[in-house]
């Protein structure tokens, strides 16, 4: 089972660091800290930051800060029965 509210703090510490507003999924690359490749993992579900934006829609672009901005990955992934 998911537990939602440890992937939300992995999202929130892999993308805190990137320079807020961002405008595109490419921002968030340097805050990463093994780039593409980082990975979340939470029960069965795994997926790297670029599997994740593969997954995602465009999404609401710009995001003000990482809260607003992993509020709508995690809905995302819900309505898609990702987690």
């Amino acid at each position: 089972m998911v537990d939602k509210a440890d992937l939300r703090e992995q999202f929130e510490d892999a993308f805190g660091g990137a320079d807020y507003p961002i405008s595109s999924p490419m921002d968030l690359v340097p805050a990463l800290p093994n780039g593409p490749g980082t990975k979340f993992e939470s029960g069965e579900f795994s997926m790297t930051a670029m599997e994740l934006n593969t997954k995602l829609g465009s999404g609401n672009f710009p995001y003000e800060d990482v809260e607003s901005f992993v509020d709508d990955v995690i809905a995302q992934l819900e309505d898609q029965d990702l987690i």
